[in-house]
């Protein structure tokens, strides 16, 4: 959930200032010298009379009713302390109304979220990074997908927000690399995961140069495959073997966050080469084109990327850069039959009633088991989104 915008400084500055002058005005006031004069003459006076009174046995008269507020003692006392209570009160209401209002003009979502079945809920607690392969899929989630809530209803809630999601582990020398260099390959697989899967550039369909430009240029025929999937795609040509991309004339992105979740490991590759294995789920919550529209729906992309670094000194390669060894892809709700390049989310019942699905129903979120390949081949139907 994206945080909450601050109040502006004005608005605090003018809401500072009412408060200090209600207090002002609420205050009691002490009476003034001339009051206390006439209320001291009048005290003296009713002595006298009680004591005339009492020597002559008379009725005690009730003391004629003087104007509200200039006795002293206890009844002036307490009056003016419930008076002031009630002015405290009214004004305290009256402070905590205007800051409502200044908060309902600047973030009315909020205060409505506040209110008796507003959908304001605690954000999940976010998983602790993936560090091996789980026993099984994720519970059932509620909710369901909004403008301000895209991944309710969805594992993917609970999942880290975009690149914090590819976490890199540990560094240690491999083979004939040392540390630093291995550092160097998981830094670099890392990158083409996020260039590939996470720049928004790319993601609006655009040509994903920086995922490119990591892939050794000595690897003549994996360049080769992306500039022409790219450039012509067509059913053995498809560039969504490497690169997520939606097509910016149909769907735009529900917010800025993509959720991620996977994890990275190595091991000893080809004669002393660092080997890195990549397993990641990306999930897209994304919205129709056209103004006004509301709903929303997710696209879940699984991949599976294995790249190599070798020794410079042994191998003809170019220091830094990635030699990948395989790419492999799950992807769910999206058209299937479709080889333009893009992506297709599926929205409502019309669109997934899909003649085309060959493969059976899974669950995407189900990172228990091996990545199936097959592409196309097994369009099969998503359990959930």
């Amino acid at each position: 959930m994206t945080p909450e915008p601050p109040l502006p400084d004005d608005i605090w500055e003018r809401f500072v200032q009412d408060t200090e002058r209600s207090i002002r005005e609420t205050a009691p006031k002490e009476p003034s010298a001339r009051a206390r004069m006439v209320t001291e003459r009048l005290r003296l006076e009713d002595e006298k009379r009680q004591k005339e009174a009492g020597s002559h046995k008379w009725r005690k008269r009730a003391a004629p009713p003087q104007p509200d507020g200039w006795r002293t003692g206890p009844a002036w006392q307490e009056m003016n302390g419930r008076a002031t209570r009630k002015r405290r009160v009214l004004g305290g209401i009256a402070v905590v109304a205007a800051a409502a209002v200044t908060v309902f003009i600047v973030n009315p979502g909020m205060v409505v979220s506040w209110l008796p079945g507003g959908s304001h809920k605690k954000a999940a607690e976010p998983l602790p990074a993936e560090t091996a392969r789980p026993t099984g899929a994720p519970g059932a989630a509620s909710g369901a997908p909004t403008l301000s809530r895209p991944f309710a209803g969805s594992p993917a809630e609970q999942y880290a927000d975009g690149a914090a999601g590819i976490v890199v582990p540990e560094a240690a020398s491999v083979g004939t690399l040392s540390k630093e260099q291995v550092a160097s390959a998981l830094t670099a697989t890392k990158d083409f995961l996020v260039a590939a899967n996470l720049d928004p550039a790319t993601i609006r369909g655009g040509r994903p140069d920086a995922a490119i430009a990591l892939v050794d240029p000595q690897q003549s025929d994996v360049l080769g495959e992306m500039n022409t999937a790219l450039g012509k795609p067509d059913r053995n040509h498809d560039p969504l073997q490497f690169f997520s991309r939606f097509d910016p004339n149909e769907v735009k992105m529900a917010g800025d966050v993509v959720k991620t979740r996977g994890r990275m490991t190595f091991k000893e590759g080809r004669d002393g080469s660092v080997a890195v294995h990549a397993d990641y789920t990306f999930v897209y919550p994304l919205t129709k084109k056209a103004d006004g529209s509301r709903e929303v729906e997710r696209t879940i992309v699984r991949r599976v990327v294995d790249t190599e670094v070798l020794d410079p000194a042994r191998f003809q390669v170019t220091p830094g850069k990635l030699t990948l060894t395989s790419s492999n892809m799950n992807i769910a709700n999206s058209k299937c039959g479709v080889h333009d390049g893009f992506l297709h989310p599926l929205f409502g019942s019309e669109d997934r009633q899909q003649t085309d699905a060959t493969g059976s129903p899974s669950d995407p979120y189900d990172r228990s088991r091996e990545l199936e390949s097959g592409g196309d081949d097994r369009c099969g139907t998503a359990t959930r989104t």
